[in-house]
């Protein structure tokens, strides 16, 4: 039995907000996790909690407030790893797809952000995926202006550094 018109005009909202922005907040918990299935949950439950508080983040930013949201999940997910419990179906595979160019660069994006630790990971994320300010971050993560700062100098330069970018390892140019 259906019920129709008792939703709530926020509920529509939420859904449209949940609509666009659900695949770029999978994408960077994918970048933060590098593991499909965790970031595809990290991104749903920041949307869960976004819901929750909906009606307070609605008026503001609620984008924003999702990044804080999937930000804090996924650190406090390093701090106390999530338990799995094997079930008796598999989930639905995607098709299959030749998306090779693809699956390397983002192999080596994967690769290259495990290097870093998970506050430079998190930082360079925020900053370069989300586009968001170093004050954003800070004020996100609770960090002071300066410490986002060196942790993004500091990780980039280990990128320069230690990891090749796909082109040069494509033609064989060393760093």
């Amino acid at each position: 039995m259906a019920v129709v018109g008792l939703t709530r005009r926020g509920d529509d909202e939420f859904v449209e907000f949940a609509r666009a922005n659900s695949a770029r907040l999978q994408r960077a918990a994918y970048l933060l996790t590098g593991n499909r299935h965790q970031a595809e949950d990290a991104a749903q439950a920041a949307l869960v909690k976004v819901y929750a508080a909906w009606g307070r983040v609605r008026r503001k930013d609620p984008y924003a407030y999702a990044r804080t949201v999937l930000a804090n999940l996924i650190t406090d997910q390093w701090r106390r790893p999530m338990r799995e419990y094997a079930t008796e179906q598999l989930p639905e595979q995607p098709l299959p797809r030749d998306l090779a160019d693809d699956v390397t660069r983002r192999r080596w994006l994967i690769g290259a952000l495990k290097t870093l630790s998970p506050r430079e990971r998190t930082v360079v994320v925020l900053r370069h995926f989300f586009d968001a300010t170093e004050v954003d971050v800070a004020r996100e993560l609770n960090l002071s202006l300066g410490t986002v700062k060196s942790l993004n100098s500091r990780a980039l330069a280990k990128l320069r550094v230690s990891v090749p970018s796909p082109r040069r390892a494509e033609s064989g140019v060393r760093p």
